[in-house]
């Protein structure tokens, strides 16, 4: 059985659209885990720099001997520019 040209690009497009909308939900599953290990920190370390997520990475970046040991494994496995959510 031979499908028609219209259906094979219509499952294209639907192929398409699944990978492009995988990637972003699989960066922000990894981004809440790491919020949800350092939100903590965050308010107990840097509460002056929030909302500002580059400020409190910074202040939290010098506070790296305080952060508890989620947190800090998250600092520690990771380069810090992957603690934040890309743009």
């Amino acid at each position: 059985m031979q499908m028609h040209p219209s259906h094979v690009r219509t499952i294209g497009w639907l192929a398409l659209v699944a990978a492009l909308i995988a990637v972003p939900a699989s960066a922000e599953s990894v981004y809440a885990e790491k919020r949800r290990l350092c939100t903590g920190d965050a308010f107990r370390l840097c509460s002056s720099e929030i909302p500002n997520v580059e400020l409190v990475t910074a202040c939290m970046c010098r506070q790296r001997d305080s952060l508890s040991d989620g947190c800090k494994s998250v600092f520690d496995k990771d380069d810090v520019s992957s603690v934040t959510p890309s743009k």
